[in-house]
C-alpha cells in the first residue's frame, strides 16, 4: 500500500510539472507578443488556456482521490494540500498569460504609444520567477523558492515605474486615455504573473518547512528558521 501511494504521488508531481511548463509556455508566449506586437501569437495564447483549465480539474481529482484514498497525514498530506493550491495557482497563470494577450491583441491594432515602457526587462523577470518557482516545486528547495521571494521586489518596483509613467503620459496625451489605460492593465497583469511566482514558493516553503510564509518578508530555510 506503501509502496502504491508513493508510485501516486510521484505521477501526480509529474502531472503538475506538466500542468506548469504548459503555464510557463503561456506566459513566454504571451511576453513574446507583446514586445513584437504580434496579435497572432497572442491569440495562439488565448486558444490555450482552455486545455490548462481542462488539466487543472483533472489534478484536482486526483488530489481529492489520494486523500480518500490514502488518507496521508504529516508531510504527506502537507505535500496534496499543497499541490491543489499550487495547482489552482498554475491555472490562474494560464488566466493572466491570456489577460496579457488580450490586452497584446488591442494594442496591437492601435498606434504605439510614445513611451518607452520596459517590458522586456519585467518580462524577463517574471519568467525567471516562475521557472525559478517550478525548480523550486520539483526539487522541494526551500532555496530556490526564497530565491522567488526576493525576486518580487524588483519586478514590484518595475511595475510602480511604469505605472507612473503611464500616469504622467496621460496628463500630456488625453487623446490617448484609452490606449494607455489598456498598457496600464497589460502592466498590472504582470505583476500578478510574478505574484502567482510567489503564491507557488510560498507554497514549497510550506511543505519543506510546515510553516506558513508570506513573501520575502518570512522567509524560511530547509528547517523552518528565518535566515
Amino acid at each position: 500500500m506503501e509502496r502504491h501511494f508513493t508510485r501516486e504521488l510521484e505521477l501526480l508531481k509529474r502531472d503538475m510539472l506538466n500542468t506548469g511548463a504548459l503555464a510557463l509556455a503561456a506566459i513566454r508566449k504571451a511576453i513574446s507578443a507583446l514586445t513584437r506586437r504580434d496579435a497572432d501569437l497572442a491569440q495562439q495564447v488565448i486558444e490555450a488556456d482552455r486545455p490548462l483549465h481542462d488539466r487543472e480539474l483533472r489534478v484536482e481529482e486526483e488530489c481529492l482521490k489520494l486523500l480518500a484514498l490514502y488518507q496521508p497525514v504529516a508531510s504527506d498530506l502537507r505535500f496534496i494540500t499543497s499541490v491543489i493550491k499550487i495547482n489552482s495557482t498554475i491555472e490562474r497563470t494560464g488566466d493572466v498569460a491570456a489577460n496579457i494577450a488580450r490586452r497584446v491583441r488591442y494594442l496591437s491594432k492601435r498606434p504605439p504609444l510614445n513611451i518607452e515602457l520596459d517590458f522586456e526587462g519585467i518580462g524577463k523577470n517574471v519568467i525567471n520567477m516562475l521557472d525559478r518557482a517550478l525548480q523550486a516545486f520539483i526539487e522541494l528547495s526551500a532555496d530556490k523558492a526564497n530565491e522567488v521571494l526576493d525576486m518580487d521586489a524588483e519586478v514590484d518596483e518595475a511595475y510602480r515605474r511604469m505605472n507612473k509613467q503611464l500616469i504622467e503620459f496621460i496628463k500630456f496625451h488625453p487623446d490617448q486615455v484609452e490606449d494607455a489605460l489598456q498598457t496600464m492593465n497589460l502592466c498590472r497583469h504582470l505583476e500578478r504573473a510574478a505574484d502567482r511566482a510567489t503564491d507557488i514558493a510560498e507554497q514549497v516553503l510550506y511543505i519543506v518547512t510546515g510553516r506558513s510564509v508570506h513573501k520575502a518578508k518570512d522567509r524560511l530555510d530547509s528547517e523552518g528558521n528565518k535566515p
